[in-house]
């Protein structure tokens, strides 16, 4: 395919994307280049006539002829092996979890409760427990001696704990969870120096010094390497200085979007990226009347990322918390995480395309509507109250 249409003096091609299968005849056109639009299959379902194959290629060869296609965004070449090791990093984790768990349920029908004991089964006192137990020792006291120094459990609770049902078959299963989750471990680290590698390749938009930490802590699950350093070079800016947003934040920007320079060649605007991201309204209207304003259902992992930095913000007292909290006591739990989510969303943009740090009070700060529905708000309630404003005329 790709001779015959380089043979024809072929420039672009439209191609939908159906599951993976577009992947290598996507791959093989841009090496050989041939710019390919990738086209959202749901913009040209409505295709008269009888639906085939051939009258779908056909209509889309007509619609791309006439200009009427719009290609779905694709990272550049270089992001694109990021992008792929960086989804199947978050496989792993989600395997290792599972390992956990599974070494959990087994635990439980053995009657051992070391979760009631310590926060995590894969931290250093449970694991070396755990070991030990699997290479025989069954001693409530020598299993104590192995517990960190900094274990808050008393011995009573501990002993109570580790009285358990020592069969075989539960041993045997316990045994290949622990050594499935050190195996996922393993290839964890060597897709982390991978993915540093690949890191490393992209150029970024700056050289500059990183700026000092802002102390946020990290979780068992981090990088091999510093995100914050690689996401400064991509971007310019500490974006980790945004309430709510961390590592796991970066690492979805970096792979599925790629520098900044790349962001704000695809995307127009702050507007233009949330609603790549499906985080704003999808208003249908109808003679003037807004019908449904319920965002779009999107597959997209920054978005995901970004909901996840927006739920988090729940219990934080920033003035990025307070919104979040504002939004979820109007709108609703789920309406109220999408409306934070769309605020991180264009402060990110803001700060990759202006260059300037993160200013809290800039980044909240009201705009006029917002400030005119505060004070009729006031208004109405001191009304209600019996009361009336009066305007400050030396703040004025």
């Amino acid at each position: 395919m790709r001779d015959w249409l380089l043979a024809c003096g072929i420039k672009t091609v439209a191609m939908e994307s159906t599951g993976n299968y577009w992947i290598a005849p996507y791959q093989i056109l841009e090496d050989a280049g041939i710019e390919v639009f990738l086209v959202n299959a749901r913009h040209v379902k409505a295709v008269p006539g009888k639906k085939t194959d051939v009258c779908d290629a056909q209509w889309l060869q007509h619609l791309h002829a006439a200009g009427l296609l719009n290609k779905s965004f694709r990272p550049s070449k270089e992001i694109v092996p990021l992008r792929y090791l960086m989804r199947h990093r978050g496989q792993l984790v989600e395997a290792a979890a599972q390992s956990i768990q599974h070494m959990q349920k087994v635990l439980t029908e053995m009657n051992i409760k070391l979760h009631h004991v310590f926060s995590d089964l894969d931290g250093v006192s449970a694991m070396r427990i755990i070991k030990a137990i699997l290479g025989g020792q069954r001693d409530a006291n020598q299993l104590w001696q192995l517990r960190d120094g900094r274990c808050k459990a008393t011995r009573e609770k501990f002993s109570a704990a580790i009285q358990g049902d020592w069969r075989d078959e539960y041993l045997f299963v316990l045994g290949q969870s622990v050594e499935r989750w050190h195996e996922t471990r393993r290839h964890l680290a060597a897709c982390d120096e991978q993915i540093a590698q690949l890191t490393a390749r992209v150029q970024g938009v700056t050289n500059e010094a990183v700026p000092k930490a802002t102390g946020k802590r990290g979780g068992k699950n981090d990088f091999a390497f510093s995100i914050r350093d690689e996401a400064w070079r991509f971007y310019g800016v500490d974006l980790e200085a945004i309430d709510g947003v961390g590592t796991g934040t970066l690492a979805a920007l970096m792979s599925e979007l790629g520098t900044g320079e790349q962001i704000l060649r695809n995307f127009r605007s702050g507007a233009a990226f949330a609603s790549w991201l499906g985080l704003c309204p999808n208003n249908k209207i109808t003679g003037g009347k807004i019908i449904q304003a319920k965002t779009r259902k999107v597959a997209n992992k920054v978005a995901t990322a970004l909901r996840m930095a927006a739920f988090g913000l729940g219990h934080s007292k920033s003035e990025l918390g307070h919104y979040v909290r504002r939004m979820k006591g109007r709108l609703g739990k789920a309406e109220g995480i999408t409306a934070g989510a769309h605020k991180l969303a264009r402060i990110i943009y803001a700060m990759i395309q202006t260059r300037t740090p993160y200013s809290e009070p800039t980044a909240c700060r009201s705009g006029p509507q917002a400030t005119r529905r505060r004070l009729k708000n006031l208004q109405a309630a001191a009304a209600k109250l019996g009361f009336q404003l009066i305007p400050n005329q030396q703040l004025a």
